[in-house]
């Protein structure tokens, strides 16, 4: 059992390594990237953070709700990664909160 969730993280890492990999070999072969492939770019962290936080949102109750206003807030104001801590951190204090 243990052995095949090792390969499967393994796998996961490999594949993930290969497909950043051939991105960057792709885009080095341009000396300009077309500004809407970069607005495509620069667009990829906030969809995929949508991808997760959106189902836990719908599915969530009060807490989530919160920590999603708070996160929101914050984004408003902060870059990426700073809105991701702040709402983490809503989201442990509002489950602590509520029970």
């Amino acid at each position: 059992m243990m052995s095949s969730i090792i390969w499967i993280i393994l796998a996961g890492a490999a594949l993930t390594y290969l497909t950043r990999i051939g991105g960057h070999l792709v885009l080095s072969r341009f000396d300009r990237i077309h500004p809407r492939v970069q607005a495509g770019l620069d667009a990829v962290p906030a969809a995929v953070l949508t991808t997760i936080v959106a189902p836990a949102v719908y599915n969530g109750g009060p807490a989530e709700w919160i920590a999603i206003c708070v996160a929101a807030i914050a984004g408003l104001y902060l870059s990426l990664l700073p809105m991701v801590a702040i709402g983490t951190l809503a989201i442990i204090l509002a489950r602590m909160a509520i029970g």
